[in-house]
C-alpha cells in the first residue's frame, strides 16, 4: 500500500518530498524521496541555496537572525546520494514567541488565522505555524538536490530575479543572458542595478510607514530538454502553476505570454518553426514560454508568480477576536516588508522540483523502447549541452 505524509505536506509523484516542522518549534526540514544513487551533492550546494532564503540579509527583508544551517541526516554518504530517502534539519535557533501573544485573542486580517482554525479547531498561534514561509525551508533545500540532478543531465539553468515591485518594473531584461551573480549582486534580486535601486527606494518608502507591498517574480529555464510534461492533467505548466501557488503569498500565476496574450491575434501570437544551424526544429519567437500542449519544446520556459503584500504590518486594523467580538491589530513580530527578494529562491526551488519530477517520469516512461533513427521526427529544441548526460547518450 502507498504510504505518504498527512494531507498537503508533499508534493511529486518519482521525486517526491514532503516538509514538516513549525515556525516556532525546534526546527523545520524535509524528506526527499526519489533522487537517482550515485549523483554527488554537498551539504554546502544546499546551504548556498538555504542563505539566499535566509531571513535577516537586509533592511528591506524580515530582521529574524537565523543561520538556517542545513543538517543532512540520511541518504547521503560522502557527498553521494545513496538512492535512498534524503532527510534535512534546520533548527529554529531565533523565535520569539511572546511577539504572537495578541494573535491568540485577535485574527490578523489576511492571514491564515482564522482559516485554520476553522478548519482544524486549533492553531499555532506563535509564528503562524504551517502557514509560516519558515515551512518553505525544506522545499529550497529539496530544490537545491533537484537543482543539482538538472544541471547533470541536461545543463538546466534556472534564474529567477525580482520582476516587479508594486508599480516598479524592471527594465532591459534579457531572459538568454541573465545571469544568478547580476541578480545576486543586490539586495533586491532585481535583474540589474538600475532596477533595483528603483525597487529598493519603493520597498524603503513603504517600510517606514509601517506598511507592505507586493510584486511579480520571474523566473527564466534555459536548456530544459524537449518531451517534459504528459497530456492531460499532468501539463508541464499545470504542475508548475500548482507549485508556485502553493507558495506562501502567491496570488497569481502566468507563462510565456500569460495574460498579455489574449490581446493577440492567433497569427500574431503563434510560434513559427525554423530549422537552425545545428539542423534542429527550434520557435522563432517563445510567446509558448517553453511549453507548447502542456510538454517542454526544448525553448526557455518563462513564467511569473505574482506575490501579495505581507499580511502583517505594523499599523493598527480592524479584525475580530477568536470568540467573534470586534477588535484590533497591530502586527507584531519580525516580518518582510516585501517578500520579493525571498521569494525568489523559493519560486526557483518549485520549479527545479517540478522540472525533476517530470524529467524522471519521461525517462521512465519513453526510455525503454528504442527509437528507430529512420522514423524518429526531427530533434525539437536547441542541441544538447557538452557534458552533460544527455549529451552523452546522444552521441552512443
Amino acid at each position: 500500500a502507498h504510504v505518504s505524509m498527512g494531507m498537503g505536506n508533499s508534493f511529486g509523484r518519482v521525486f517526491r518530498v514532503s516538509t514538516w516542522g513549525e515556525s516556532h518549534g525546534s526546527g523545520v526540514g524535509v524528506t526527499v524521496d526519489g533522487v537517482p544513487p550515485r549523483m554527488k551533492i554537498t551539504r554546502e550546494e544546499i546551504q548556498r541555496e538555504l542563505d539566499r532564503r535566509r531571513p535577516g540579509q537586509s533592511r528591506i527583508v524580515t530582521p529574524r537572525n537565523e543561520p538556517d544551517a542545513a543538517e543532512i541526516l540520511s541518504g547521503v554518504v560522502d557527498d553521494v546520494t545513496m538512492g535512498t530517502p534524503i532527510g534535512i534539519l534546520v533548527r529554529n535557533k531565533d523565535q520569539r514567541s511572546g511577539d504572537y501573544d495578541t494573535n491568540a485573542v485577535s485574527y490578523r486580517p489576511s492571514h491564515a488565522d482564522a482559516t485554520y482554525d476553522a478548519k482544524y479547531g486549533i492553531r499555532a498561534v506563535a509564528g503562524g505555524g504551517r502557514s509560516s514561509a519558515r515551512e518553505t525551508i525544506g522545499r529550497v533545500a529539496a530544490g537545491a538536490i533537484a537543482k543539482k540532478l538538472l544541471t547533470e543531465y541536461s545543463g538546466v539553468e534556472i534564474v529567477g530575479y525580482v520582476h516587479r515591485v508594486g508599480s516598479v518594473a524592471a527594465q532591459d531584461v534579457n531572459v538568454d543572458t541573465i545571469s544568478l551573480e547580476s541578480v545576486e549582486s543586490n539586495i533586491m534580486r532585481a535583474p540589474n542595478e538600475a532596477s533595483a535601486t528603483a525597487m529598493i527606494a519603493k520597498v524603503d518608502e513603504i517600510r517606514k510607514t509601517g506598511n507592505s507591498i507586493g510584486g511579480v517574480v520571474e523566473v527564466v529555464v534555459r536548456n530544459v530538454p524537449a518531451g517534459l510534461g504528459s497530456p492531460v492533467f499532468d501539463k508541464l505548466e499545470a504542475d508548475l502553476a500548482k507549485a508556485c501557488m502553493s507558495l506562501p503569498a502567491s496570488k497569481g500565476f502566468e507563462i510565456g505570454s500569460g495574460f498579455d496574450g489574449t490581446y493577440l491575434t492567433g497569427f500574431e501570437h503563434n510560434d513559427i518553426f525554423v530549422i537552425d544551424e545545428d539542423g534542429h526544429t527550434r520557435t522563432a519567437t517563445n510567446r509558448s514560454g517553453g511549453i507548447q500542449g502542456g510538454i517542454s519544446n526544448g525553448e526557455n520556459i518563462v513564467l511569473r508568480v505574482a506575490f501579495k503584500p505581507t499580511s502583517t504590518i505594523g499599523r493598527l486594523q480592524q479584525t475580530v477576536t477568536r470568540d467573534g467580538h470586534p477588535s484590533e491589530l497591530r502586527g507584531k513580530g519580525r516580518h518582510d516588508p516585501c517578500v520579493l527578494p525571498r521569494a525568489v529562491p523559493m519560486v526557483e526551488a518549485m520549479v527545479a522540483l517540478v522540472l525533476a519530477d517530470h524529467l524522471l517520469m519521461h525517462l521512465a516512461q519513453c526510455s525503454v523502447m528504442p527509437l528507430d533513427s529512420e522514423t524518429a521526427p526531427n530533434p525539437l529544441g536547441p542541441k544538447a549541452r557538452a557534458g552533460t548526460i544527455r549529451s552523452a547518450r546522444q552521441s552512443v
